[in-house]
């Protein structure tokens, strides 16, 4: 489907775009992949990188365009001739959102309509924009402004028509270890020679995906996706208690800090409430939007089966668990 076409990554240079590129390049035959993103050293950086990855040649179809979503004008310049967008730009450091909130409004709400209305005036074929769970139930700002981006994106195709631009969104909660996110700052610690590591909240739980697990989610939203659709990977749980012991081994010690605000015990992909709209497949789930504008039968993917009322994807009921030997073993394949 995406052979031979033009694909447009916002956020390009971030720990999913930098993973997402490279499993373009290696396994598939795309016309041009655009890396649109503010920051011209990252970009310098990823070009480097690539190139010495993959050769000249092979990397000469990718396009390093500085831009940022706030900017109408300049997402309208880079959308020419786009077959497809991932949307992947956001800032999403919570505590930086919550200092910063005017900020963080822009970029993830302002940018994220900018990026619908370009997409929609230059016939873009399919948009899948990046959420987050903490967009479920948000008790922080930068999950507050990620609903409203999911809710802007999930409602972008009452504009569309019934052959405009397709519009939805794939969930996931934190990378293993991508930039920011608690094994590196763990290894980090390690690697310095500390002997106890700090955990917010001996329960704490959390989703584990790789990056090229949300990689592959977001190329089957853009392969199948008719629409409205929110599309969640089945994954593992682990407590971020046993992730301490996996990477510190018996002679580290666990200090227990306190919880951070805006921080939860457990994180939810899908709610009780959602559960009415949730499809349930063989890897992922999808939750369907409920709109006049939405037609089942034209938007609806084939194989589903509905999940019972009162159905939550919780981090901290999850049926699939990593023990320490499991996070061990993964974590050992990281480094």
């Amino acid at each position: 489907m995406i052979t031979g076409k033009t694909i447009l990554v916002t956020g390009g240079t971030g720990s999913f775009g930098k993973t997402f590129t490279k499993t373009l390049l290696e396994e598939y035959d795309v016309g041009k992949i655009i890396i649109y993103s503010r920051d011209e050293y990252k970009q310098f950086v990823m070009q480097k990188d690539l190139e010495s990855k993959y050769g000249k040649n092979k990397t000469s179809k990718l396009r390093f365009f500085i831009g940022d979503v706030r900017d109408k004008d300049r997402l309208y310049r880079a959308l020419k001739g786009v077959d497809y967008v991932v949307h992947a730009a956001a800032m999403k450091q919570v505590p930086a959102c919550e200092y910063n909130p005017f900020e963080a409004i822009k970029t993830n709400i302002h940018g994220a309509q900018n990026v619908i209305d370009a997409a929609l005036d230059k016939d873009v074929k399919k948009v899948v924009a990046l959420s987050t769970d903490k967009a479920v139930n948000p008790i922080n700002l930068y999950g507050g402004t990620k609903l409203v981006s999911d809710k802007l994106f999930i409602s972008a195709g009452a504009y569309s028509g019934d052959n405009g631009t397709i519009f939805s969104v794939v969930r996931y909660g934190n990378v293993a270890g991508s930039r920011g996110s608690v094994i590196p700052f763990f290894k980090s610690l390690l690697d310095k020679g500390a002997t106890e590591l700090p955990v917010t909240d001996i329960r704490m739980t959390r989703f584990w995906i790789t990056l090229q697990e949300g990689v592959a989610l977001v190329l089957k939203a853009l392969n199948e996706s008719k629409g409205g659709e929110t599309y969640i990977s089945k994954i593992p749980s682990f407590k971020v208690s046993d992730l301490a012991k996996a990477m510190g081994g018996e002679k580290t010690s666990i200090n227990e800090v306190g919880i951070r605000e805006g921080e939860k015990l457990d994180e939810v992909m899908i709610t009780k409430d959602d559960s009415r709209s949730t499809y349930e497949y063989e890897k992922h789930y999808i939750i369907y939007p409920q709109f006049d504008w939405w037609k089942s039968k034209r938007h609806f993917t084939e194989g589903g089966e509905r999940i019972a009322d009162g159905f939550e994807y919780n981090s901290g009921t999850n049926t699939d668990w990593l023990s320490v030997e499991d996070l061990r073993h993964r974590i050992k394949d990281m480094f």
